[in-house]
């Protein structure tokens, strides 16, 4: 098993944030986290990663079968754990490419070379700061160039479909299945709109509500229809009404 999250609770502040977490993942698999604002889906993402803002009141995170919980947040990077962030902060003074020739120095990977970097960006554009003045979409794009040179073995993307219209969508789910899944590499997608599934096509979809996974189902397409006729609540315990 790679990922393994046991009964996890998490607090901020004194206040349950997630509650009782439960979650596996194995090599290779995708997997959707999908609920409204608010439900716990950026903050799951944040503990993975070890933001030592929250804090553990129970439960515990295994990855590769080694309890990470109180790994810090360089040692989980170190270990294959990658995150593209929802809201990416603006690095001055730093440009794209240099950032990126540091990352594949250590991680020994070839960022030049990846379908992405071919087809989406402009030397003018790598020789830019991070980040700054970058429009919507060329946030979501530069996070997936930074995840690919970093060749983990989890990539977990908060919400990189949002903002983004449907080809870009399509796009952007047939360079995580080219460059991440079919090198088995497992994947963690969150998503509120759930647009970008049908593309994706994920082993497993995980309904978020209150801090909580409320429902497990293979079926996404089902998962999004329960959503869009009933809402979240439906979701519970994974009895999803019928279609008929």
């Amino acid at each position: 098993m790679l990922l393994e999250i046991k009964n996890l609770t998490v607090t901020i502040e004194g206040k349950n944030v997630l509650d009782g977490i439960n979650l596996k993942m194995k090599k290779g698999e995708v997997q959707a986290l999908l609920g409204p604002n608010a439900s716990g889906k950026s903050t799951l993402c944040q503990v993975l990663l070890g933001n030592p803002k929250y804090k553990v009141k129970k439960g515990k995170i295994l990855f590769l079968g080694k309890d990470i919980t109180k790994l810090s947040t360089s040692g989980r990077a170190q270990r294959g754990i990658a995150l593209a962030y929802q809201y990416p902060p603006a690095v001055e003074g730093v440009t794209l490419s240099h950032l990126l020739d540091k990352i594949s120095a250590i991680r020994k990977s070839d960022w030049q070379n990846n379908g992405l970097r071919k087809e989406e960006f402009s030397d003018s554009f790598l020789k830019r700061a991070v980040n700054v003045n970058f429009s919507g979409g060329e946030k979501k794009m530069s996070e997936l160039l930074q995840v690919l040179s970093l060749k983990p073995r989890l990539a977990i993307f908060d919400e990189i479909d949002s903002g983004l219209d449907l080809k870009r969508i399509k796009k952007t789910a047939e360079i995580i299945k080219k460059e991440l899944v079919e090198q088995g590499i497992a994947v963690l997608f969150v998503t509120h709109s759930g647009d970008i599934l049908k593309f994706l096509n994920p082993d497993l979809t995980n309904i978020m509500l209150k801090g909580k996974i409320i429902c497990q189902q293979q079926d996404y397409k089902k998962v999004l229809r329960t959503i869009k006729r009933c809402g979240y609540e439906k979701c519970k315990k994974g009895k999803l009404p019928s279609d008929r």
